[in-house]
């Protein structure tokens, strides 16, 4: 195994991304089957990013987490069953099948998930100071994507955290899209400085590399340990399945024929109809439409895979030992979850 001079655990780090990995996987899988109501976010690209910060966490750590909350929840130790039986909404669940795959708690973890934008740092928040006030030594960590940079109550809860010194460590989670509105179009500056300049000292790191993730997560929960107030990590990372399951942006690129077949006609009557716009208007919006949908397919040809670009830091026979042990554990969880359900059926 290579190792720098700090010992990073990326045996443990890459056993938690697989099992991540492969549990969201599986999740896809019931999606697809029908089995999973509604829309499914995952969190494939983030794997490094949830193993990297959550492994400095012990118990009385609070972790509080946007809509793709699963990579970190399975890395915290959350049953596994539970969260299968959560996402096919049964009483024997994690919330007793009301959450679904958004709304996620966990009382012994301290662990909560929310579908509203921007709402882990005001959760956070309140971990924090209560663990400031009862003088627990706790940490809170709060998940989010940039866009949520863009919410007023996560920037309250930034000046807040740095005028109190709380013990909060807020990581942005940055894959440059907005569903699918560019990033930079839509949020002036740099993120990074943002928190700086409430007072919140931040660190930029690469996403798809557990081992830094690793070290600048332990930079901030170390100081927020030792009551020096809260930090800031920005992560850029990956969003492998795009916004959500069956992305229509996505599936231009992995149905290139079926997909123009689809979406061609409606476009062309859009062009020709009866005239409501200049013509010169509607050709630049679907050459922005072309655009937006190149400079995805660019990114989706240069990204790199956080397991893959993790997994080199192990030997291959240790890495592949790692990715069995995690993907049997995974199938024999949602075996069990599936078994259990049918057996009430």
């Amino acid at each position: 195994m290579r190792m720098s001079a700090e010992t990073v655990p990326v045996e443990e780090l890459y056993r938690q991304m697989c099992r991540a990995r492969e549990f969201e996987m599986a999740l896809a899988r019931l999606w697809e089957k029908g089995l999973i109501s509604g829309e499914m976010h995952l969190g494939i690209g983030e794997e490094a990013v949830a193993a990297g910060v959550v492994a400095h966490l012990r118990e009385g750590d609070a972790i509080c987490l946007d809509h793709r909350s699963t990579p970190p929840l399975v890395a915290r130790g959350v049953d596994l069953e539970a969260l299968v039986l959560e996402m096919l909404g049964d009483p024997e669940g994690l919330c007793c099948g009301w959450g679904g795959h958004m709304h996620l708690f966990s009382r012994e973890h301290l662990a909560c998930s929310s579908g509203i934008v921007g709402s882990s740092a005001p959760l956070g928040l309140g971990f924090a100071l209560a663990s400031q006030y009862l003088e627990t030594g706790g940490v809170a960590v709060a998940f989010f994507g940039e866009g949520a940079m863009n919410q007023g109550m996560l920037l309250e809860s930034l000046n807040l955290a740095a005028a109190w010194r709380l013990p909060l460590v807020l990581v942005c989670k940055d894959n440059r899209w907005a569903i699918t509105t560019r990033s930079r179009t839509v949020t002036a500056g740099n993120l990074a400085r943002r928190a700086r300049s409430l007072g919140v000292p931040a660190r930029r790191v690469d996403g798809t590399r557990v081992d830094r993730v690793w070290r600048a997560a332990r930079w901030a929960v170390e100081r927020a340990r030792r009551g020096r107030g809260p930090s800031f990590l920005l992560a850029h990372c990956p969003r492998r399945e795009g916004h959500f399951l069956g992305d229509p942006m996505l599936r231009v690129y992995r149905d290139p024929l079926g997909q123009v077949l689809e979406i061609a006609p409606p476009l062309l009557r859009s062009l020709l109809a009866r005239p409501l716009s200049r013509l010169a208007s509607r050709v630049r919006c679907l050459g922005q439409i072309g655009a937006t949908l190149g400079a995805l397919g660019l990114e989706l040809l240069l990204e790199a895979d956080p397991l893959e670009r993790s997994g080199r830091l192990l030997e291959p026979s240790m890495r592949a030992r790692v990715e069995e042990e995690a993907r049997r554990e995974v199938e024999e969880k949602v075996m069990r979850a599936m078994e259990r359900r049918v057996s009430r059926a």
